[in-house]
């Protein structure tokens, strides 16, 4: 992999992790034009995985500061609430990575075909978003397991993490600022844990700190912080149906070429 394919893909794991349009589904397509392949596929999409977490932080870091201190008071307050629902809410994503994690790696195989069937469901799901009324619903415990339940099937290429659980939470009748940041800090720790075994297994070689690995962390984590800031205004907003017609376009090629 030469530095320019490692910025381009790190941009592009860190523009689409937050855009809901698909970053697996979009890592896939691209290696495929660009007919790049990576020897230490697992331990590049660790590193822009880990670049976007950094990112997340980044982002909402006074957040989650104040219900790290506010869950330290040992009181059952708002703060511990949202960590119980977070934690509600990574439940399903964790199954499938403990007892599926094997079947769902094999879907990464560049089928370009099943990628853009997957787009077109998240074209669905964010079409929907459209006629939905603006509500000042927080997150229930239910819409927790249900947006967990949503995240669990996402992982498959081509199916938006950020779309399905934000479309989801927004279908269930949930504020639009609450849903943008409980999708973004639900993912937080399972794709840490998942690094953090991806490391203890021997996954993360010395390569993994060679010149173009480097380059597209960063690639990764600069895009991701622009695309974080520019979701939050986006979904505020209610556009949307940009993303659906995007991946509907995007989605129908990819099966055509495929």
């Amino acid at each position: 992999m030469s530095y320019l394919e490692a910025i381009i893909l790190g941009i592009i794991q860190g523009l689409t992790e937050f855009l809901p349009v698909s970053s697996s589904g979009h890592l896939e397509l691209a290696k495929a034009i660009m007919g790049v392949e990576i020897e230490e596929d697992v331990t590049f999409t660790v590193l822009v995985h880990g670049a976007t977490v950094l990112s997340t932080i980044v982002i909402f870091h006074r957040d989650i500061w104040k219900i790290i201190i506010d869950s330290l008071k040992f009181e059952w307050n708002n703060s511990v609430q949202y960590v119980v629902k977070i934690g509600i809410s990574m439940i399903p994503v964790l199954f499938i990575g403990v007892f599926l994690k094997d079947e769902v790696e094999m879907l990464f195989n560049g089928n370009t075909m099943f990628v853009g069937f997957m787009l077109l469901i998240t074209a669905v799901l964010l079409g929907f978003t459209y006629f939905i009324k603006k509500t000042e619903k927080e997150i229930s415990y239910l819409s927790a397991v249900i947006m967990g339940l949503a995240q669990a099937i996402a992982v498959l290429p081509g199916l938006s993490r950020s779309g399905a659980t934000i479309a989801t939470g927004l279908l269930l009748g949930n504020k639009k600022e609450s849903v943008t940041k409980f999708s973004f800090l639900m993912v937080l720790i399972p794709i840490i844990g998942a690094n953090f075994l991806d490391i203890m297994d021997g996954e993360i070689p010395t390569s993994a700190y060679s010149g173009p690995m480097l380059i597209g962390f960063i690639a990764a984590f600069v895009s991701g912080l622009l695309a974080c800031k520019l979701m939050i205004k986006i979904v505020n907003s209610g556009k949307l149906i940009y993303f659906a017609i995007y991946c509907t376009t995007v989605g129908a090629v990819a099966i055509y070429f495929g």
